[in-house]
């Protein structure tokens, strides 16, 4: 187990759902694809003819970033009436630290395919993408965010998501619960199935913990034989059930050793999986300490023995309200 903390500073972005825009039927559509901060390489579509951006909760581009000012810019879209072709323009909101197009400090600027936008910290390139363009940038950020072995996400696109979570249930007063999750003695299973298996493991590990969890649940794998969940919409007695279902999914699953040309060649084996849980509101509202907090309980967790849960206050983990059943796709 390890202690965690923001490795660098990842600022969340938020984007409004919106109706579709004049241009939506246009063969190459506006996008700002984002080339710094956890949105890196995504394709966010300028679904209005105007979009604003900034701090406020109410932007359709909301930046979790204290150098943007709550609304700091517009990008608006028109059609120009001689031509008949699309036009985009980004105008500043009066900001304090101003925008930024090309390196250059803008009131009002003509927008032009590739041109890099600076807003506080965060940078856009504004596109025209066509659909194999903005499947293509899709496709990379999808790489990008994902752990490549397990297909879950990785810690810092967790770390987005858990931050997301955090505003929205602050804003909207929505407790949810994160989990950190840790394979019991997996050492063992390098030094007596060899890494192959050992990575075999976690493979399925990650199939495991998708197919216990509800859908719109975010599961990540923190490096090793580590994991992390946040559970939406939920409080300690959903948790526990949450946590309990896959534990016990893991303690039932048969493991397949791929340690070939030995007497462990197709021998299967169980291994055990120990899971320590942390409540928002009820324990902290920040995502870091909340996931320090989890960490805690899954150290008691293995402290008592192993292959269990644990609340870091158990006095509030009680069971009565079950979870919705597990998605069936």
């Amino acid at each position: 187990m390890a202690h965690y903390f923001d490795e660098e500073p990842t600022l969340t972005t938020q984007i409004r759902e919106s109706p579709t825009n004049t241009f939506a039927n246009l063969e190459r559509r506006p996008v700002l694809v984002s080339l710094r901060g956890e949105l890196i390489a995504a394709p966010i579509p300028l679904e209005r003819d105007r979009v604003t951006i900034g701090r406020a909760l109410d932007a359709d581009i909301r930046l979790n970033d204290f150098k943007a000012s709550r609304l700091h810019a517009e990008i608006v879209g028109i059609v120009n009436r001689g031509t008949g072709k699309p036009e985009f323009r980004i105008k500043d909101l009066s900001s304090t630290n101003g925008t930024i197009v090309n390196g250059h400090h803008i009131s009002e600027s003509a927008l032009n395919n590739g041109d890099k936008i600076l807003i506080g910290d965060h940078l856009f390139r504004f596109d025209l993408l066509d659909e194999i363009d903005r499947e293509f940038q899709q496709q990379i950020h999808r790489l990008l965010a994902h752990d490549d072995l397990t297909g879950l996400l990785t810690s810092k696109s967790f770390f987005t998501e858990l931050r997301r979570e955090a505003s929205r249930s602050e804003t909207e007063d929505r407790p949810f619960c994160v989990l950190m999750m840790d394979v019991d003695h997996f050492k063992l299973v390098n030094d007596t199935h060899g890494h192959l298996t050992g990575n075999q493991v976690l493979e399925e590990l990650g199939g495991i913990i998708k197919a216990a969890l509800r859908s719109g649940d975010v599961a990540a794998r923190f490096g090793g034989e580590e994991f992390a969940a946040f559970l939406l919409d939920a409080g300690y007695p959903q948790a526990l059930v949450a946590a309990e279902r896959v534990r016990r999914d893991v303690e039932q699953h048969r493991f397949k050793s791929l340690h070939t040309g030995s007497a462990n060649a197709d021998e299967y084996f169980h291994i055990t999986m120990s899971i320590g849980i942390a409540a928002c509101p009820d324990d902290a509202k920040d995502p870091i300490q909340l996931v320090e907090l989890a960490d805690s309980a899954l150290y008691r967790a293995k402290s008592n023995g192993r292959n269990q849960t644990s609340a870091y206050q158990p006095a509030l983990a009680v069971t009565e309200k079950p979870l919705p059943p597990r998605r069936t796709n």
